[in-house]
């Protein structure tokens, strides 16, 4: 492991709280300090202010939307089934809904329909609502023939997406709406909002929307920012930081009984409960069943019935957690046998199965990504098919490294770390050895070393509370805007475990009255003793209890001298 810093500050060194935040800021490219730290309120955000074309777009889409109104044709909200997807979904059908369309909404079928439109997606809803218009939420960009066919049937397309783009876009589409700066959720809530203000003066629910447009649709659109990990800079930043601060005053049941049945109903939410606690459970739904239930969960006005599909949606979790940690065993288990037969691990790992659950191969390859810090496929079989889910690490653009391949694929999609895509049955060989070859002339051994960087190589004599009170405003925290790291040495004066099970660590250092605190590293204990020096890498939190504050670093890694 490879430590490294942007920014080394000596002991002597005379140097203000402040000056420090500005390193901060400077680490992370910002260069308007009062726009980072006072975003601007989303409500004051346009569609065209993030592409000056939108705007003439959207007039298509009012006279569109006109059209169907007037003669009382049906509009199907079209979204995908994951948090991000789910979220954006409720905030447009919702929308659309409180104004009087006559709109439905439609999540595929993970396993029979695949991600994005399908053929027989819409087929299923020609079937289902004969839809004068589809409008899609966070199903890509890509699919130029599915979205031919919708048009050849008679239903009008809108495309709102935010994924990567590639060179061949659905041009039969009505319209489209790209923004790769946002969540699909955040695409929808601007996009909903638009459609809001060219419909407001002819409706009776005039002062709900205003009001979800300030307060629930902005924590569904957090939501699905975090759990997309889109980076919390610029519009992204806007709609988390003011997201985050209406949790509390939210009276929708979905939520407040989403945050009832994980334990967390009473406490400022933060990005962490969003992206392990909330998402999870609304992700949960659609990895192993039908996610129009968690779409309901979000948008009933029936209290009895949020409370019964959010117990439904914790369940569904604890079971996707339990299948995940045993496929996770396997797959290790099957790496360990491949890596058996190789003098060198592979710079690329691909696994396949012909029984894992589709829904839960994105996370089994987060886990061995994060255990052997290689870019991971993980495939599982389906219909003569194999579906895959791909993570990476961050020197590599896994979606680019797919679509260089593409022709093995039945198609592919996804971001810089994240990516999923079909295969045939047939070509699952020549993939393999295609990709393992590719990936080890792009990947050096340099890349899979794993690094931490931190924001400050610092003295523990400049570590004071106030300036964990300055690193507060930096907040939220997430993709793009970590919370700051420093690394700093220092003598052990003692160390100790607690907890009930004893597998958390707490170490004090010398000449500092600093508890460090490090969850689920009860291992390192036996390795640390008395006047011992070590590297600690950390982040800075104020413990606040019985109204005093305390400060304490969390520790992320701890490396001996």
């Amino acid at each position: 492991m490879k430590i490294s810093w942007k920014k080394e500050i000596k002991d002597s060194q005379k140097i203000t709280e402040q000056e420090i935040i500005d390193l901060i800021l400077k680490n992370r490219e910002i260069k308007d300090e009062k726009e980072f730290l006072e975003p601007k309120d989303p409500q004051l955000i346009s569609l065209q202010d993030f592409h000056k074309s939108y705007k003439s777009q959207f007039k298509k889409v009012i006279k569109i939307l006109e059209e169907i109104k007037k003669n009382n044709q049906t509009v199907v909200v079209y979204t995908d089934y994951d948090a991000d997807g789910i979220t954006g979904g409720a905030i447009l059908w919702e929308t659309l809904h409180l104004l009087g369309f006559k709109v439905m909404p439609y999540v595929p079928d993970r396993k029979q329909e695949g991600y994005g439109f399908s053929k027989k997606g819409i087929d299923n809803i020609k079937q289902l609502y004969d839809p004068t218009l589809i409008i899609s939420v966070d199903h890509g960009i890509t699919k130029v023939k599915e979205v031919k066919y919708a048009t050849s049937l008679g239903i009008q397309v809108i495309i709102t997406d935010h994924h990567l783009k590639q060179k061949d876009i659905p041009k039969k589409a009505k319209a489209i709406f790209h923004i790769p700066a946002l969540s699909g959720s955040g695409v929808a809530y601007f996009f909903a909002k638009e459609i809001f203000q060219n419909f407001k003066f002819k409706i009776s629910n005039l002062k709900l929307l205003e009001q979800y447009f300030s307060s629930d649709y902005l924590a569904l659109a957090s939501i699905g920012t975090i759990a997309d990990m889109v980076p919390l800079i610029g519009p992204s930043r806007s709609i988390v930081k003011f997201g985050l601060e209406t949790f509390s005053k939210v009276k929708r049941f979905g939520i407040r009984h989403i945050l009832k049945e994980a334990g967390i109903e009473d406490k400022p939410i933060a990005p962490y409960d969003i992206g392990f606690i909330i998402a999870p459970r609304i992700n949960a739904v659609g990895r192993l069943e039908s996610a129009i239930d968690a779409l309901r969960l979000l948008c009933t006005t029936n209290e009895d019935r949020a409370q019964k599909l959010a117990h439904k949606v914790g369940q569904t979790n604890k079971n996707r957690q339990d299948l995940v940690e045993k496929a996770v065993e396997e797959a290790k288990e099957q790496f360990k046998v491949q890596s058996a037969k190789c003098k060198v691990l592979p710079k690329i790992i691909i696994l396949t199965s012909d029984h894992w659950h589709e829904g839960i191969i994105g996370l089994i390859a987060s886990k061995i990504v994060e255990k052997y810090y290689r870019p991971t496929i993980v495939l599982t079989k389906n219909d003569g098919f194999y579906k895959a889910s791909a993570r990476s690490i961050p020197i590599f653009h896994i979606t680019d490294f797919l679509v260089s391949l593409k022709k093995y694929l039945v198609d592919v999609g996804g971001h810089k770390q994240a990516a999923g895509f079909t295969i045939e049955k047939d070509k699952l060989s020549e993939f393999i050895k295609a990709a393992e070859k590719k990936a080890d002339k792009l990947i050096s051994k340099k890349d899979l070393e794993k690094k931490i960087e931190v924001d400050l190589n610092m003295p523990l004599s400049k570590i004071t509370l106030s300036l964990a009170k300055k690193i507060e405003s930096l907040a939220p925290f997430g993709i793009g805007n970590p919370q700051p790291t420093f690394y700093s040495q220092g003598e052990i004066v003692n160390a100790q475990l607690f907890g009930k099970q004893n597998n958390h660590l707490k170490i004090w250092l010398k000449d500092h009255a600093l508890e460090f605190i490090g969850f689920f590293q009860a291992d390192k204990f036996k390795s640390l003793s008395r006047g011992k020096i070590i590297e600690i890498v950390y982040t800075l939190d104020i413990n606040r209890w019985g109204g005093k504050e305390s400060l304490r670093g969390k520790i992320n890694s701890i490396i001996s001298v």
